[in-house]
């Protein structure tokens, strides 16, 4: 089963009789029946070929009858540079210029001229000042580019919330709500800690997290009335998140959380975590999209974490948080514990280390009005648990000191979401599409 974020694309191709126009139209319909295979898209089609400036007018009204979120324009032969213009002047999406390899001459005579097309579409749209176009030469369709789609479009649909506010002191945290709006689609709601904390929760839900916490971990290191707490927590943290159909949220986690509601949320939001919820600590709202980026293009389980050490010597960094990470990505050998270590004994944190194998870091992070990405790929190897909370130990393509100066150099926020797998090149393309920075 897919998880990525459906969308829906429109796809136009564009034409001229002056070209083997016949063929583009047998070439168009093969392209129809292999794009209809791919995962979680939507296609609104248009099924004749666009030739006259007329036939784009019509072209258009109807996509934007469909709601798409972004459009796929092949240029089946070179064609009038009208076209691409009047589908830009309705829509106003994302639109991935598509060009098709060159049919073997007849006769002397270029038959498609395809790229020339594509060159002509970008030129008029670069001229015309819209840049959130892509290119791609070929066969297949730009997969990578499919995935931005669903980025922007799972923001743009998105239920974002804030519970209190960001963590004390961590100014860097700051969003500023109208620039992601106008940046991500991004409406950003904002709840109390008491919304949660006074949260009714269904009869037996309570024990039915006590008992699920005690059969994923060792709990004897806190008491009763403690495991009472963080089941309570996760039961009020899940009606609530269902009552306001919220899909990502960033919590302030301290330092109210602890004297006022008796723990941290950290094991809380570790277990609900690992049932697919989008919860960030510290109040971190960009952390919570970047979760949300990643998870909206089929990534499992994100989460975030702190770059706590790093060993210049042994060229390794240490991926670490106070006990919050997904309970499901435990290694599957050292035991899963809660711990009170912070917070006067009110911490209340999930003990583990995580699950070796291959990672994606992001962090999706403004200064000011600009939106930067920074993208690592690394590599979780084991270790030993020798700490309390939640880590790995992570190796870079790059050495270790080099990744750790781009993050210093450029101002990127402490926190930043990993996954397993590799989820790189949708963010390069996504960057394409919106004019940001990539920091890599």
């Amino acid at each position: 089963m897919s998880t990525k974020h459906r969308i829906t694309l429109g796809l136009v191709c564009l034409a001229r009789k002056t070209f083997d126009w016949q063929a583009a139209a047998g070439i168009y319909a093969d392209m129809r029946k292999n794009l209809a295979k791919l995962d979680e898209v939507e296609w609104a089609v248009v099924e004749e070929l666009v030739i006259e400036p007329e036939d784009a007018r019509k072209a258009a009204a109807f996509l934007a009858t469909r709601g798409i979120d972004g459009l796929v324009c092949i240029s089946g032969t070179f064609h009038l540079g009208h076209l691409v213009l009047e589908l830009e002047k309705v829509l106003r999406k994302p639109t991935l210029l598509w060009g098709l390899d060159e049919l073997p001459y007849d006769g002397g005579k270029i038959r498609l001229n395809s790229v020339c097309g594509v060159n002509l579409n970008a030129s008029n749209l670069y001229k015309a000042g819209v840049r959130n176009y892509t290119v791609v030469i070929g066969q297949r369709i730009d997969e990578d580019w499919v995935d931005a789609i669903r980025i922007i479009a799972r923001f743009r649909t998105a239920h974002v919330a804030i519970l209190g506010y960001r963590a004390h002191g961590f100014f860097n945290l700051q969003v500023y709500d109208p620039n992601a709006f106008k940046e991500l689609g991004v409406l950003v709601d904002h709840y109390e800690l008491d919304d949660v904390w006074g949260q009714k929760i269904e009869e037996g839900a309570l024990a039915a997290r006590k008992s699920q916490l005690k059969g994923i971990f060792d709990v004897s290191g806190i008491t009763e009335a403690q495991l009472d707490k963080v089941a309570e927590l996760s039961a009020k943290l899940n009606a609530f998140l269902d009552a306001h159909s919220i899909d990502a949220m960033a919590i302030r986690c301290w330092p109210e959380f602890a004297a006022g509601y008796g723990i941290s949320p950290c094991a809380a939001m570790s277990l609900l975590q690992s049932e697919d919820r989008i919860l960030a600590c510290e109040g971190d709202l960009e952390g919570a999209l970047s979760m949300l980026a990643h998870r909206s293009i089929g990534a499992q389980t994100p989460f975030l974490f702190d770059f706590s050490q790093v060993d210049l010597e042994k060229n390794f960094a240490l991926f670490w948080h106070c006990g919050v990470a997904p309970c499901n990505l435990w290694d599957g050998k050292c035991v899963r514990s809660l711990d009170t270590y912070f917070a006067g004994g009110k911490g209340v944190t999930a003990d583990f280390v995580l699950r070796s194998g291959e990672l994606s870091v992001l962090r999706l992070d403004s200064s000011g009005t600009e939106y930067r990405l920074f993208i690592q790929k690394a590599k979780a190897i084991p270790m030993e648990k020798e700490l309390r909370g939640t880590y790995m130990k992570a190796t870079f393509d790059l050495p270790v000191k080099q990744v750790l100066d781009k993050v210093i150099d450029n101002g990127i926020a402490h926190h930043a979401s990993v996954v397993y797998g590799d989820f790189i090149k949708p963010f390069r393309a996504l960057a394409r599409i919106t004019g940001w920075k990539v920091i890599e």
